[in-house]
């Protein structure tokens, strides 16, 4: 596999496919419209980035960038992609990428009280196995709850709050949010 990401500032060209899994791949409570995420990308410490393997179009990144952190706030891979080690070799092209930096990302809280519990503790495994680990720390985001993971650096319940605010400015002010 030879992974590269592609800046959708410029080249737009896989944005219908991405706005398709964007929708399929992550729960509406857990979403932002997509209308912000394309706004959002317009700033420089944002990557919106379109996943490659050579020439085929794999998957979806988008990374928020403050001071040494860099945050994933989505990341899918396509469905028919799934399962055959596309996600592994992105991360670990995004860990060569961000390489020196603090990449950290959130994932639903695992748990036995959630129904999906063995999806959930999959997608821990998953994450676990291609180098990020639980912080320990928990964020909840309207009524979701998630487990705040890194490349083994630590994330200041401050430091996430700035880092924030740098994406969604004044907008902060409607997102229901807590970190503990």
């Amino acid at each position: 596999m030879h992974i590269r990401f592609t800046d959708i500032k410029k080249d737009r060209s896989d944005i219908r496919k991405i706005k398709q899994l964007y929708k399929s791949a992550f729960p509406p409570a857990e979403r932002a419209p997509f209308h912000i995420l394309l706004r959002g990308a317009k700033k420089k410490n944002v990557d919106f980035l379109s996943c490659m393997n050579g020439d085929e179009w794999v998957g979806m990144f988008y990374v928020v960038n403050h001071l040494d952190m860099s945050y994933v706030f989505y990341f899918a891979v396509a469905e028919e992609k799934r399962r055959k080690g596309f996600g592994t070799a992105i991360l670990k092209a995004a860990l060569e990428k961000y390489g020196g930096r603090r990449l950290f990302l959130a994932i639903e809280e695992v748990g036995e009280q959630y129904g999906n519990f063995a999806e959930r503790a999959g997608r821990l495994r998953f994450y676990e196995n291609a180098g990020f680990v639980r912080t320990g720390q928990k964020v909840q985001e309207a009524d979701v709850i998630y487990d705040l993971m890194s490349n083994n650096a630590i994330v200041s319940n401050d430091e996430y709050r700035e880092l924030l605010k740098t994406f969604l400015g004044f907008r902060m002010l409607f997102v229901t949010m807590r970190i503990f």
